[in-house]
């Protein structure tokens, strides 16, 4: 399996949300890094890729600063790439008539941020969905955190009600695959059931 890698707009967006929380926040995280992760940070643009290890130690660095004080953190930061950059480059993927189509489209919005592997639907039904992560290695709790919340954001930009999404199986935590359960409201309209799809 190849190593994996990771856009650098993710990375953006999680710096991004350092900014919006407080200005003195980035300065702190970068320090924590070390010299040759810090200069490479700096000459990312959103378009290229990186080995996402760099991201990974950028997350723990954040970590290090916020996790104890704010245990969702990384769920925040999650939903706010999504809310924010991905919705800005990504919009014509995420912005759907509803989850399930938003669910089921042929591009995943998961390859557009990281490779190998992918997240696919292994079980839908009206309002419900379970998400598999497969063939990529997510190396630290922080990037399914991310996933929850990024998740959740993308639920809301589909048009879902309501979002509730859980991460019900980690690899991380000696399962066989990281799986996520989304639910949402589905609105009943006149003459219809309230069936999604």
């Amino acid at each position: 399996m190849s190593a994996p890698m990771a856009k650098g707009v993710a990375l953006h967006a999680t710096l991004e949300y350092l900014d919006a929380r407080d200005a003195s926040l980035r300065p702190r995280v970068m320090s924590r890094l070390d010299a040759t992760d810090r200069a490479r940070i700096e000459r990312l643009a959103p378009t290229d890729e990186m080995p996402y290890v760099l991201i990974v130690a950028l997350w723990r660095a954040a970590d290090e600063e916020l996790g104890a004080t704010d245990p969702l953190w990384m769920e925040n930061a999650g939903a706010f790439s999504i809310a924010a950059r991905g919705a800005q480059m990504y919009g014509g993927i995420l912005r759907k008539k509803d989850p399930h189509e938003f669910l089921t489209q042929s591009v995943s919005l998961f390859q557009l941020f990281y490779h190998p592997g992918d997240m696919q639907v292994v079980d839908e039904s009206a309002g419900r969905a379970v998400m598999r992560l497969d063939g990529f290695e997510a190396v630290t709790p922080l990037f399914c955190q991310r996933q929850t919340g990024g998740l959740a954001a993308a639920l809301t930009i589909a048009g879902g009600d309501d979002p509730v999404v859980r991460h019900v199986r980690c690899a991380l935590e000696g399962d066989a695959f990281c799986e996520w359960e989304l639910k949402w409201r589905v609105p009943r309209q006149s003459g219809e059931t309230g069936k999604v799809g």
